[in-house]
């Protein structure tokens, strides 16, 4: 027997016919991309460059493609941003608004953008790689770039790992900041014309996880929710794939105090904090001078792992972003943890509603309802009730019936995503797999806030505190989303569910 929500109909064909292209989650128009560089917020552009390798669809030469959006939802892709040169290819790195010109790389009395990247190539004498930092500059929206004459502008050469500098604006000490990765730990440089740099302080070489090398970190400033006046620093880093780690590459953070010069943690080094619980959510950083009026801090990741990005099942183009979130922190019993939400904006793509309240569901009675494009946002509130442990099923109507389970285990109030059977997941072995999270109930309820795409799942509970990010690839599509108890009774307290136009 199974209760029904409102029917939306058939999942129809995207107009490009690849099934896997996403519907409102930026990707390439073709080939390789992995991670955002360079986002700043500039005469209401939002600007999202990335890793990009324009020759195929597997990674290669790094070049930073272009995007721009003026409502973090459309974007416009533009001709690539910085192409490779003398000096090497153009890895990770960030952008600014060089409000004052410090840089002197504009004309006397205006300003523009500056992007500080990593250049990457063989060492002349002994072939071994080499990683430096340069900048570049744009008079004209980011729409060109000029490369600064006098590249590399820091180099260490006694480190091979150096790379993805993100570079800050500290107001208490009227610098530049930079932080850097720098193999098993970050170094933090200071600058008072983004030209030249002065070595501050390191952190990290025994704090964390180093499942991994250490790579794209992100430092910045945000309250804590509910508590006006008190702000802690956040840090994130992520870390590559190590063979030895079944969840490959992934991204932790830091909560602690900034001076201007060096970041202290404000927990024990063995601490491990992750920011995303799914394997899909890496070297994500946030978008640089989002005006004060505003307030947000906005992020956004690189949508796969390193342990078969070079794989995934995608005819023309590799790589996706996760939606634009939100970020800020929040005080737990455990302490001070960073919280994400889907970024406010992303409301526009919600069309046809359905909703549904105080559904009784048993394990001889489950609660569905069906999908139109593959794409869905749903809010549902569950009050555990006497179940075990209930499921979240999103399913295709393939022949081997794929779908992707959301479970959630009410005595281990353990909250997991098996992509298992989620439909082709052969490209990997490590593909197919079960990962979970702790999400306690709050008043014997949980409230889960999913966005589902055409291959993707991006879960966020507990008001934002867990995130999990997941690629999937439903051969068929994803047309239902069952809700079912276990072991026992469970209530629908609240189900808001929004068809997802294309963006």
């Amino acid at each position: 027997m199974q209760q029904s929500g409102k029917v939306l109909g058939e999942v129809k064909a995207t107009k490009s016919g690849e099934l896997f292209r996403p519907q409102y989650h930026f990707t390439p128009e073709a080939n390789w991309m992995n991670d955002p560089n360079g986002m700043v917020y500039y005469e209401g552009e939002y600007h999202l460059f990335y890793q990009y390798y324009p020759d195929d669809k597997i990674w290669g030469p790094m070049h930073w493609g272009h995007a721009v959006s003026a409502d973090l939802v459309s974007w416009e892709h533009l001709p690539i941003g910085l192409a490779p040169d003398e000096h090497g290819f153009i890895f990770s790195g960030s952008a600014v608004v060089d409000w004052s010109n410090s840089s002197g790389l504009f004309p006397e009395g205006e300003f523009g953008l500056v992007a500080i990247f990593t250049h990457h190539d063989a060492h002349p004498e002994t072939g071994k790689p080499r990683q430096r930092q340069s900048v570049a500059y744009s008079t004209d929206r980011g729409r060109t770039w000029s490369k600064y004459a006098g590249n590399p502008v820091l180099t260490e050469e006694s480190i091979v790992d150096f790379r993805d500098p993100k570079v800050f604006w500290h107001k208490e000490t009227e610098r530049w900041v930079m932080v850097l990765a720098a193999g098993d730990h970050v170094r933090l440089y200071t600058s008072a014309n983004l030209l030249e740099w002065s070595f501050a302080s390191a952190f990290g070489e025994r704090e964390g996880s180093h499942d991994g090398v250490w790579e794209c970190p992100d430092l910045f400033e945000l309250e804590v929710e509910g508590e006006p006046g008190r702000k802690r620093w956040v840090m994130l880093v992520s870390i590559g794939d190590d063979p030895q780690c079944p969840e490959g590459s992934r991204t932790q953070y830091f909560v602690g105090g900034f001076d201007g010069r060096s970041f202290a943690s404000d927990y024990s080094p063995e601490t491990i904090l992750w920011a995303d619980y799914g394997r899909d959510n890496y070297a994500g950083v946030s978008w640089s001078d989002v005006p004060e009026t505003d307030g947000r801090r906005l992020f956004i990741g690189w949508m796969s792992n390193w342990k078969y990005a070079n794989l995934t099942p995608t005819p023309t183009w590799r790589g996706a972003m996760t939606v634009p979130r939100e970020l800020s922190l929040r005080a737990e019993p455990e302490g001070v943890r960073l919280v994400q939400r889907p970024a406010d904006e992303l409301k526009r793509l919600r069309d046809k509603r359905s909703e549904a309240a105080a559904v009784r569901v048993t394990p001889g009675l489950p609660f569905s309802e069906e999908l139109e494009n593959g794409c869905a946002e749903l809010r549902v509130d569950i009050l555990a009730g006497d179940a075990k442990q209930w499921e979240l099923r999103l399913r295709a109507y393939s022949p081997e019936r794929a779908e992707t389970v959301i479970r959630y285990d009410v005595a281990a109030a353990n909250l997991s995503i098996d992509r298992s059977r989620s439909g082709v997941t052969g490209f990997h072995p490590q593909f197919g797999c079960l990962h979970e999270a702790k999400a306690e109930l709050a008043d014997g309820r949980l409230a889960l806030h999913l966005l589902l795409d055409r291959c993707s799942v991006e879960l966020f509970a507990c008001d934002g505190k867990v995130a999990m990010t997941d690629l999937i690839f439903p051969d068929e599509g994803i047309q239902t989303i069952e809700f079912a108890a276990i072991g026992g009774e469970a209530e629908i307290v609240r189900w808001e569910h929004y068809m997802l136009r294309p963006m």
